[in-house]
C-alpha cells in the first residue's frame, strides 16, 4: 500500500451549540500543529468556560494522523472523547482538536445520550469550518551561491515547496519542505544546477 502524499486539516476555529434535556454542549474546533498548541487551546477553553461541568476533547496530529488522544474528563468511560475523535476521523482530518464543553442541565442523559450529544456537538462544529488538503512535505537543506537564488525560487515555486528558513550571505542556506508527490522531479531539477548542494533535512 502506498503512503499518502496529502493530508486534510481544518483551517479555522469554530464552535457550535447542541442542547439535550437542559444540558448545553458547545463543540469548539481548533487547527493545531503540535501538543503545545493543543495545551494552549485547552487552557483557553477552560479559562473561557470555568463553570462548565466537563471539558471533553479529542485530537489527531501528524501528516499521516498517527498521533491522537481522547479525554472523557470525568464523563463515563468512552462516552465523550471517543465519539468526538470518531467525527474527526470520519472526515479524514489531522492537525485538528475538538473540545466539547458541557454545562450540566440537571437531567442525567445516560451513556447512549452522552455519546449522541458529544458526537453531535463535534459534528456541528466541524461542519462549519473550512478544510484544506495539504501536501505532505519532506525537509531538505539547500546550499548554493546567491547568484542562483532566482532560478532556485522558480523551481521551488513550480513544485509548491515551502521555505522553512533561510540564511543569506555569499552563499544561501535554505531549509525547504518538498511535497512528496513532487519530490522526484523537483530534486532532479535542483541537483542539475551547477554549485547546488542538497541534503535531506
Amino acid at each position: 500500500m502506498s503512503s499518502p502524499t496529502t493530508y486534510r486539516a481544518v483551517q479555522a476555529t469554530a464552535n457550535a451549540l447542541f442542547t439535550d434535556r437542559g444540558s448545553k454542549f458547545i463543540g469548539i474546533v481548533f487547527p493545531v500543529r503540535n501538543t503545545e498548541e493543543v495545551k494552549a487551546a485547552l487552557q483557553q477553553v477552560k479559562k473561557e468556560h470555568p463553570k462548565a461541568s466537563h471539558h471533553c476533547f479529542a485530537w489527531r496530529l501528524g501528516d499521516e494522523g498517527t498521533e491522537h488522544r481522547v479525554s472523557d474528563a470525568g464523563e463515563p468511560s468512552g462516552s465523550a472523547g471517543r465519539p468526538i475523535l470518531g467525527q474527526i476521523d470520519s472526515r479524514g482530518l489531522t492537525y485538528t482538536l475538538v473540545v466539547v464543553v458541557r454545562y450540566f442541565g440537571g437531567t442525567l442523559l445516560g451513556v447512549p445520550g452522552l455519546i449522541n450529544a458529544y458526537k453531535t456537538a463535534a459534528t456541528l462544529a466541524l461542519q462549519t469550518v473550512p478544510v484544506a488538503e495539504k501536501d505532505i512535505e519532506e525537509p531538505w537543506l539547500l546550499h548554493f551561491e546567491y547568484s542562483l537564488m532566482n532560478e532556485v525560487m522558480r523551481i521551488l515555486k513550480r513544485h509548491r515547496c515551502s521555505v522553512v528558513s533561510q540564511e543569506m550571505q555569499l552563499f544561501v542556506r535554505l531549509v525547504v519542505g518538498v511535497p512528496l508527490n513532487e519530490k522526484e522531479v523537483c530534486l532532479h531539477e535542483l541537483n542539475n544546477m551547477h554549485g547546488m548542494e542538497l541534503e535531506k533535512g
